[in-house]
């Protein structure tokens, strides 16, 4: 419709151009001055429409993520198991915890005793054990190659049951790793859940 009131225009013009004897239309040329005004009105309300769309996909995109997020959960919580006591060993001896009693999320191996991150964020882990006064016992637990904490007591003839324990907040990336070693020369007690390993994500 705006092309054929153009070309109509242009023929106007055109006709007045042609017979400047005649009255000229100084209506028709500001009509069609307004025409092109409008058109780049229309061109500048196009463009801002495109910008709101982007932002309203980007905001879309950021709520669709904040769900994700709070939806994601991770927490694992296992025991030694065993029938008595584990150790001691002659060097430092990765413990598996082969009595899972949960595992959300799945980041927790059974096989190998060790909690690989899924996502970044910031962790919490905490290790528990049970060992007799006779033997040293010593846990240490590492992220990576990083020793983060550890859970030990000194030998004791006079104490014949030793309970113990430590809790961090650590922050993981992806693919971070973490378990937990018992020290050489060192022992716990596996038997009926007295041993345990535990962790979650708290945030992202």
């Amino acid at each position: 419709m705006i092309l054929f009131i153009c070309l109509l225009l242009c023929c106007c013009c055109g006709l007045n151009n042609a017979q400047p004897g005649e009255h000229e239309c100084p209506d028709s040329c500001a009509l069609e001055q307004e025409i092109v005004a409008m058109k780049e009105k229309l061109k500048t309300m196009e463009s801002t429409l495109e910008e709101s769309k982007t932002r309203m996909t980007n905001s879309e995109n950021q709520i669709a993520e904040l769900k994700s997020r709070a939806n994601t959960k991770v927490i694992f919580s296992a025991a030694a198991g065993g029938t008595g006591s584990i150790g001691p060993f002659n060097s430092d001896t990765t413990l598996i915890y082969k009595s899972v009693l949960t595992n959300i999320g799945d980041a927790y191996d059974s096989l190998t005793g060790i909690f690989t991150a899924p996502l970044a964020g910031v962790y919490y882990f905490c290790i528990f054990y049970h060992a007799g006064g006779e033997n040293e016992p010593k846990l240490l637990l590492y992220k990576n190659n990083e020793l983060i904490a550890m859970a030990h007591d000194h030998k004791s003839e006079a104490d014949t049951a030793d309970n113990g324990g430590n809790a961090v907040f650590v922050q993981l990336q992806q693919g971070d790793r973490v378990f937990v070693q018992l020290e050489a020369n060192t022992h716990i007690w596996g038997y009926n859940h007295h041993t345990t390993f535990s962790g979650f994500l708290v945030t992202q």
